[in-house]
């Protein structure tokens, strides 16, 4: 159980007087950062009805409560240890876990925490002005959810930062409060993170396209040898999943909401003149936000990545269902750029560990893009939404100076410029996105017109239940 400490929870921070100084030292520029770059607009007169955790296992885990935002008891938790853990991958596969870091991979484990620990701050910058344009509490409610969610999960890399890395972990900490989105001095340390969203598109196709990639990471930490941040990550990951939810089915919600809109106008009117996304718009997100979350993991060919997994510090997403666990003989097929195109070429494995987990990612996008296409179908419907080529849009990687249509098509700069606007969010389809979400709906149980109500409450509370109140 987690102890009700000032920092709750489950690691013994109390037996460690110095730890528990230097993370309470750290604590108020936290709640400063929070007050400062968080939620804008509901950090004080607002209670809001979100999970909070009583236990580490899944079936306790989360206790529902209402709670004011700066309120929120922002903790420490590992997933329980696994006896005689041993190392599943890599050149040391089948020795012990490691407990502490060991010297020789010091540097590129505090640089593994410290991206990973850029990124949850950085959500919250992004994201902060969207509660002014909600489309409902119950939005409201998931949105401030995912915020304080993501604030426990720097909680949790600066835990580790403070604990193994000594005077470098305490500075890095700080400069994890020091960066922020989009700042053109001291931007977050990943592109995707330094975006704009300014809209509830963008928010919803954030938590689905690049938490995704968060869940694709954490799985792959999961697998390190290094025990503390296998269990921190674990239990960062029965957090993730809901992330995913809000996304996945705000974008579905909104889906459905087009069909119904177009089939009460008998699909004779654009649905733009009715209040609500044209399908051609949300396509344009998808494209945005999908080519965004591909660049986060990394060039295809990279030393780095083979270094990592054959030091045994990030495995593949679930290693267990790998039959080579060392790879240190295999080969992967890759396409990369020649002369007259596009060519295939084998490189070793493990220089290629980014496209693996990237092969894992566009598969599991590729799923909840498919159970977006059934709301198609149940409405009779032959639209389709679609994933585009992995070599579309691309900031990072052997693709990112050639330019390349949805489909893989090459395109030269000079077509790209001129048509990108066809696949990518225009000016205009931003400027229309705020103009239907500039007035927020804060009336329990109603719905803006471009988003239909979810099919259930969250925990077993109704759809029409106060998730945000005001207080008097």
């Amino acid at each position: 159980m987690i102890s009700a400490e000032k920092i709750p929870n489950n690691v013994g921070l109390s037996s460690n007087k110095r730890l528990q100084r230097a993370l309470e030292h750290w604590q108020p520029q936290y709640i400063q950062w929070w007050r400062d770059m968080g939620p804008q607009g509901f950090q004080d007169y607002h209670q809001v009805y979100v999970r909070t955790a009583v236990s580490v296992d899944p079936s306790g885990w989360a206790h529902f409560e209402y709670v004011k935002l700066p309120e929120y008891r922002w903790g420490i938790f590992l997933a329980d240890p696994v006896h005689d853990r041993r190392i599943g991958f890599g050149d040391f596969m089948g020795q012990p876990v490691w407990q502490e870091v060991p010297g020789e991979f010091r540097n590129q484990l505090r640089r593994l925490i410290v991206t990973q620990g850029d990124t949850e701050p950085a959500s919250v910058e992004q994201q902060r002005w969207l509660g002014q344009r909600c489309p409902s509490l119950y939005d409201l409610r998931n949105l401030f959810q995912v915020n304080v969610e993501e604030g426990r999960h720097l909680w949790a890399m600066v835990y580790l930062l403070h604990s193994y890395f000594g005077r470098d972990g305490r500075d890095e900490a700080e400069e994890l409060l020091a960066r922020q989105s989009g700042n053109r001095d001291k931007p977050r340390i990943l592109d995707a993170f330094n975006e704009p969203i300014e809209n509830w598109l963008d928010f919803f196709m954030f938590t689905m396209f690049t938490d995704r990639d968060g869940k694709s990471q954490l799985l792959s930490l999961s697998e390190s040898s290094l025990d503390p941040l296998s269990r921190t990550t674990r239990f960062m990951l029965t957090e993730e999943a809901h992330h995913m939810f809000v996304g996945e089915t705000g974008i579905a919600r909104i889906v459905e909401r087009t069909c119904q809109l177009l089939g009460e106008a008998g699909y004779s009117e654009e649905v733009r003149t009715l209040g609500g996304i044209d399908l051609p718009t949300i396509q344009k997100f998808i494209n945005l936000w999908f080519s965004l979350s591909l660049d986060l993991h990394g060039n295809e060919i990279s030393t780095n990545a083979a270094s990592y997994f054959g030091n045994g510090l990030k495995g593949r997403a679930q290693e267990e269902k790998w039959e080579d666990h060392q790879v240190s003989e295999a080969y992967y097929e890759l396409d990369v750029p020649a002369a007259n195109g596009i060519e295939r070429k084998a490189i070793p494995m493990r220089t290629a560990m980014n496209e693996v987990l990237r092969d894992w990612y566009v598969g599991d996008c590729e799923a909840g893009v498919q159970r977006w296409n059934k709301i198609f179908e149940r409405h009779g419907m032959s639209d389709r939404l679609r994933l585009p080529d992995r070599k579309f849009n691309r900031g990072i990687g052997m693709f990112s100076s050639l330019h390349f249509d949805p489909s893989g098509a090459p395109l030269s700069a000079e077509e790209w410029e001129r048509r990108k606007y066809e696949w990518l969010p225009a000016p205009s389809d931003r400027e229309y996105l705020l103009s239907i979400m500039a007035t927020p709906v804060y009336e329990a149980g109603k719905f803006a017109n471009y988003i239909a109500p979810p099919i259930r409450g969250i925990n077993r509370q109704p759809v029409h239940f106060e998730y945000v109140r005001t207080e008097a």
